[in-house]
């Protein structure tokens, strides 16, 4: 039963390890003015994106790297997770094509949506997560208001 418990979710010092990444690297590109440093942020959030924690580079590594620890933590839906980096992967796209037209400002200003959103998630409140459950509440109101209809 324990090993099926990661299978089922995301464990959190992986969920962690993902928000301080963004985070650090947001931070290091913006304190050495390398967009390129967004660049492979967003190369490694989409294929976990595309493809789920499999395709994760940051699930591959933290699997590694806390082996120990992540038997038996606490863990995160593996559809709120990529949820999460959908939308980091959304915002550090746009900043991509944001420096590439020139439009440094732009390209920071979405680079620092992700960084202020993966902060905050690791002080405890995850934006991202609050969203998904809107977006599935509000599915659910509709879903319900059609099926009276019928």
């Amino acid at each position: 039963m324990k090993q099926t418990e990661p299978q089922q979710g995301i464990p959190m010092p992986i969920v962690t390890l993902n928000r301080a990444i963004l985070l650090a690297g947001v931070i290091l590109a913006g304190a050495f003015q390398q967009p390129l440093i967004t660049t492979a942020l967003f190369l490694i959030i989409l294929p976990a994106v595309l493809a789920g924690k499999k395709a994760s580079m940051v699930f591959i590594l933290g699997s590694r790297l806390f082996a120990s620890s992540i038997e038996g933590a606490a863990t995160e839906s593996a559809k709120l997770m990529r949820f999460n980096n959908a939308i980091a992967a959304i915002l550090l796209g746009g900043a991509q094509v944001a420096f590439l037209a020139g439009a440094t400002m732009a390209g920071w200003v979405l680079s620092g949506i992700v960084a202020l959103a993966a902060g905050i998630a690791l002080c405890g409140f995850c934006f991202g997560c609050f969203l998904f459950y809107r977006f599935n509440l509000e599915r659910h109101k509709l879903s319900m208001k059609l099926n009276r209809q019928l």
